[in-house]
Formats: C-alpha cells, structure tokens, sequence
C-alpha cells in the first residue's frame, strides 16, 4: 500500500515576495506573515467545491492554514517559505466522514470508550485520508475534550465532532432530558433514531422526536436523523430535522421527496457501507486480501471473522439478507435524490466492531460511484458538501483562510474515484500524518 509513501520532493528554501490569497486579481494576505510559511508548488488542485481542476497550482500554507492557492503564475511564493515540489501530483481536501463513530470499539468489542481509543481510531481515519469525522452518538466527555484540543496548527489526527448519547425516549419528556444532557456536555449535534429495526423495535414516535428537534434548535443545535422508511423521511422534515444521515430503504423515493430536501436545504447521508457490514462476512469478504485494507486490519478480527461459526451466523441472519436487500434500494435511492440535485454528504457510520475505520470511507466512495454519481459529484460529496451539510468551518474545500487538510494523490481522482486510494501523504493542519504502520 502507497499510503505513506513519502513525496519525491523535497523541501528547499527559496526566496520569492508576499503571497497573495485566491485565483484573482485583487489578491491579499488573511494569515500573520510573521509565521514560517511552505508552499506546494506545481500539483494539480482539485478545491472540493466542484470548480474546475487548476493544474500547475500553489498553495500556501501558514500556521497550520491556507494562505493562498492558485494557478502558480498568479500566487507569489512568500520570501520566508519552503517550498515542496510536487508536479505530476494531484492535491485534493481532506475527506469529511458525516457520520462516524469513535472511540467505542476495540478489536470486536465495544464498550471501550477512553481518550486513548477515541485518539486511535482518529489516527486511523486520518492515515486513509479522512482528515474530519462526525461522530453521531456513544460520545463520552473524553471525546468533548478531543475535539476541544484540535483548534492548533500542531493537529496531526482527524478532526473530531460529536453528538453524544443518542437521543431516545418514550415520552417528550423523558428525550428533552436527554438533549439537554447532550448539550451540558458541549456537543455539535442531536443525533435521533427513528427506526424499528426491522420490526424488532419500538420506534422513536412524532410527538418525541418533534419535541427532540423543537428542543435542540432552541439550544441551536442541529438534529441529525437515523432512518430506514420513507414515510418517516416526510414526517422527520415536516418536524424539522436538519440532516438525514441514513438511506431510505424500504422503497424508491418519490418526487416529492427529493423536492422537499432541495427547498430546505436538508442533506442526505447514504451510509451504504453500514448495510455492507450486516452481511459481507457471510464468507470471506474479497476485501480480506487487498493490501490497502490490510496495512490496518487487525489480524486477530481477521481470523474471528474468518470462523465457520461466524460466517454462519451471517447467513443464518434474517435480518442480514433484508439488509442485502436494503443495499440494492438504498443505492437506487442515491442515483435518484443524486440527480434531482438533493445534496449528499459522505458518511458511512463507521465505528461499531467490524465496520472498518478508513478504509470503509473508500468502499463508500466506490458504492457511490456504483450508483451513479460521477467522480466530481463524490469528491464534493466528501469534502466541499459534506462540511456544509455539517456546518463545519475551516475545512473541507482547499481555499485561503481554511485549514490546510489535504491529500497528496499520484493518480487522477476524476478519472476514477478508486484513484483516491492512490495516497502518498495525508497532512492536517499542514503536518503531515504517521503512517498506519505507526498506530497501536
């Protein structure tokens, strides 16, 4: 796997005059000058916002930050900066995962939240290039105080946010106790599940989950909403929620909803990789020999998942084979919203045991592609779009002023987005990150 493949170049000092910020012609410096400054000189960029690749560009980093970025006849090379050298690279943002988890989950187990695994699974996204995760629900206090610490030029792990316990309740009571809870401990989002599971559970009822969406927006919270059925999808933005962050699954959507989505500006989370998981190991998935996967697969879940026991109790699962099912619709449902212009944010709600960390971020990609988004769409998708679903700032598009996370590819990710695995450096805040082969 290339994943830490060090850049051929090499940092040299060179001499050049002030920077200047953007592509245009009126053109000025946003970050303190009185900071040591490099430059990327000579990649193709491609920003995140869906513009159009500048080929032979630079970009200017300072203090963890984007000072400047642009065709490189049009950007001045500060006098202060090093300068690498990466022509015939391809430099994309960092990805945003819109819906993760973290810091549960240790080989197959959960139940193992501590500061220490939330910093471990962190290093690992990062080390696939996911530079930002939205964690919606099983936050703890630890990870409050992770994501308090990233605000530095110094960062070199992904980006933390989190929605703390997941919101339920029986009665409207008893779930506004629980969002208040949420946001004494200082969380980003309301995270709600509004979902029977297959007809195994109660599920979250309107009069609860409107008084969870009433109640976080007077705490001007967002709500992000877990769902299967499109009926719930209509009754969750008739209550006001702010995000969907599951694939509707039990049917095509209609028109109406797609209409509704575009109005209110309310984003769509496929999260195909969670239905992925509920059967893949029903045998030995082909992923068990790709090396990209295999640079941070732990080989005693490897082998627990590898038992004949196990894989039975895939195949036995009733509940997997409707997932299976939910696969073939939730991609369906994806191609459709995707060309009726509803706005999609990566997530793949990684984290829980057997839901890879990282590398599941890239099967997302290639399912989505599978459902007919073009590579553009995608990398927007993961990057420009899902920061804006999530209200995120500083992140996610490569333009002056935001944090300088970005990934260093050889190969064209619009040629393909399996081309987004071709990763020789990740860096964050402008430090690049350890390889996998160094996370415990």
């Amino acid at each position: 796997m290339s994943k830490s493949t060090p850049l051929p170049a090499i940092l040299l000092l060179v001499t050049g005059t002030v920077a200047a910020c953007g592509t245009g012609a009126e053109e000025t410096s946003v970050l303190d000058a009185g900071t040591p400054a490099f430059a990327i000189v000579g990649a193709t960029v491609i920003d995140g916002s869906g513009a159009e690749p500048v080929s032979d560009a630079t970009v200017v980093v300072r203090d963890g930050r984007i000072e400047s970025v642009g065709a490189s006849a049009e950007v001045e090379i500060p006098v202060d900066a090093e300068v690498l050298d990466a022509a015939g690279k391809y430099v994309v943002p960092g990805l945003i995962n819109a819906h993760g988890h973290v810091g549960a989950t240790l080989g197959l187990e959960g139940g193992h939240y501590s500061r220490e695994n939330v910093l471990r699974h962190l290093q690992l996204y990062a080390s696939y290039g996911v530079t930002t995760v939205v964690s919606l629900g099983g936050d703890e206090p630890a990870g409050v105080e992770v994501r308090d610490e990233q605000d530095t030029s110094s960062l070199d792990r992904a980006r933390l946010f989190v929605a703390g316990a997941v919101v339920t309740g029986d009665t409207p009571g008893a779930a506004i106790e629980m969002v208040n809870g949420n946001a004494a401990m200082g969380v980003d989002f309301i995270k709600i599940r509004v979902d029977d599971n297959l007809g195994a559970t109660r599920k979250m009822p309107p009069d609860v989950y409107g008084a969870v969406i009433e109640r976080a927006h007077e705490l001007e919270l967002p709500v992000a909403a877990h769902l299967f059925y499109l009926e719930d999808a209509h009754g969750l933005l008739d209550a006001g929620a702010d995000f969907i962050v599951h694939s509707v699954r039990d049917r095509d959507v209609d028109e109406g909803l797609a209409e509704r989505l575009v109005e209110a500006d309310v984003c769509y989370s496929p999260t195909l990789t969670r239905e992925v998981s509920t059967f893949v190991y029903e045998s030995e998935p082909e992923f068990f020999a790709d090396e990209f996967f295999l640079a941070s697969a732990e080989p005693g879940v490897l082998e627990a998942l590898r038992a004949p026991e196990s894989m039975a109790r895939y195949r036995e699962s009733e509940s997997a084979q409707r997932y299976k099912e939910a696969l073939v619709q939730a991609q369906r449902n994806l191609g459709a919203l995707s060309d009726a212009g509803v706005t999609i944010a990566m997530g793949t709600d990684t984290g829980p045991p057997a839901r890879f960390q990282g590398y599941f971020e890239h099967m997302e990609l290639a399912l989505m592609a599978e459902s007919g988004m073009s590579p553009m769409e995608i990398l927007v998708a993961a990057t420009g779009d899902a920061a804006r679903c999530a209200g995120l700032a500083g992140v996610g598009t490569i333009e002056a002023g935001n944090w300088a996370d970005l990934i260093f590819l050889s190969a064209d990710p619009l040629e393909g987005v399996e081309n987004l695995r071709a990763i020789e450096s990740v860096w964050i805040a402008g430090n690049e990150v350890p390889p996998v082969s160094d996370i415990p």
